[in-house]
């Protein structure tokens, strides 16, 4: 029945709200994607240089495809709303970045991916919406939950997105 996949979603440029609920749509409709769960939307500081606050969430996803598989049909949807990856400054803003946060519990790490995401137990904009929706998933190199992990970092700079 698939693997089960755990993304991070975040926007800080153009209308975000927009493009990550459409980015939610377009999995929902991919072959080989079930979407299990999603989080609220999230408000988040940007890490990085000056730029615009992001809109943050995760999903949780059944997935046929491989992470590699899945790497490359994200980079198209990224780019689909106008990411150009090459032109970035690391860590600046964009329309769309997705991530593949968890995978199972697979843990892989080569020039192409890793999972789990190398940073996510410092992301209070990856563990909070990631907690709301898969609190008991257990982070394959620590072994801790979620949960845990959520609770050793500071989540104060991560408010509840509010649509107006």
């Amino acid at each position: 029945m698939g693997n089960r996949c755990a993304i991070a979603l975040g926007s800080n440029l153009g209308n975000s709200l927009a493009t990550l609920e459409q980015t939610i749509k377009i999995l929902g409709q991919t072959p080989g994607i079930s979407l299990v769960a999603v989080s609220s939307w999230y408000r988040t500081e940007p890490v990085g240089p000056p730029q615009p606050d992001y809109l943050n969430g995760c999903a949780v996803l059944n997935v046929e495809q491989t992470p590699e598989e899945l790497l490359v049909l994200f980079q198209a949807i990224e780019l689909q709303f106008g990411r150009i990856r090459s032109a970035e400054t690391k860590w600046g803003a964009r329309t769309l970045d997705l991530d593949i946060i968890l995978y199972g519990d697979l843990v892989i790490d080569n020039s192409v991916l890793t999972i789990p995401h190398p940073r996510m137990s410092e992301r209070a904009f990856v563990l909070v919406p990631l907690a709301e929706i898969a609190a008991d998933w257990q982070e394959p190199v620590s072994g801790k939950a979620i949960a845990h992990l959520v609770s050793k970092i500071d989540c104060s700079g991560v408010k509840l997105f509010q649509a107006s």
